[in-house]
């Protein structure tokens, strides 16, 4: 049975427009599909430190185990993704195609970290006014002219900068204990000290996060560069979890 018209689409001047314009609104983004969790980032002695695990969910299956979250933009800018992962794919096309655009100028500057997370914020505010919002949390990280720098922009260009940033769950269970860890340290925190603190924290959220896994990966950025290490594994322990009732077979 045909769906009837309502009144205002029997126009014969607005119903055109009017159509086209819920075909349009039907093309948009309404919800996240393939899904990435937490991204962590912290401040310490010579630059930034960022982690994310390489897992992205369809719902509540993990689908894909082998999906880079961070990505180099520049010399010395990570971008750190959670949310959808189609629409991160879609940033970083409009990111290289910006850095390819700023190298071709040749007139002498480069754009930072500052920079970007500027331009993702006008991004995602822009999105997010046309109501087809880029469905992610991004951590911004990077060192520029000495200068650390780290921020975070959302899906409704929400900015705002700290020494230590989590998205997803991690926003509730790892920045409690990154704000521990690093807050008054940041210019004595040695680059062992923040992979320890970041891999604790990573630990933490895959014993607890049912959408992460124990796979992942850790940007470091200094005035040297960026560097992001190969997916490395977590050392976990679940022994422990015998003695828990309810768990398995065990009942009582």
């Amino acid at each position: 049975m045909p769906m009837e018209l309502s009144p205002f689409l029997k126009d014969p001047i607005m119903a055109p427009r009017q159509i086209h314009s819920l075909k349009a609104f039907r093309g948009l983004s309404e919800q996240p599909i393939v899904t990435g969790t937490s991204v962590l980032a912290i401040k310490y002695k010579d630059g930034i430190m960022m982690a994310a695990d390489n897992l992205a969910s369809y719902g509540s299956l993990a689908r894909f185990k082998d999906v880079p979250r961070l990505q180099a933009v520049g010399t010395h800018t990570v971008v750190g993704a959670s949310g959808d992962m189609s629409d991160f794919q879609y940033l970083q096309k409009v990111l290289d195609e910006l850095i390819v655009e700023e190298f071709t100028n040749a007139d002498g500057h480069s754009l930072g970290a500052k920079e970007i997370h500027e331009y993702l914020s006008q991004v995602m505010y822009a999105r997010r006014s046309k109501m087809d919002p880029l469905w992610n949390s991004l951590l911004v990280g990077g060192v520029d002219k000495g200068e650390r720098f780290l921020a975070y922009v959302d899906l409704l260009g929400t900015t705002y900068s700290a020494s230590t940033l989590a998205t997803g769950y991690g926003a509730y269970l790892a920045q409690p204990l990154l704000r521990k860890e690093v807050e008054g340290r940041e210019d004595t925190l040695t680059e062992d000290e923040a992979r320890k603190i970041l891999e604790k924290s990573m630990k933490v959220l895959f014993y607890r996060d049912a959408r992460s896994l124990d796979k992942y990966q850790i940007a470091t950025i200094t005035a040297d560069g960026v560097k992001i290490t190969d997916s490395q594994r977590l050392d976990t322990y679940w022994a422990f979890a015998e003695g828990i009732r309810g768990y398995g077979a065990q009942t009582q």
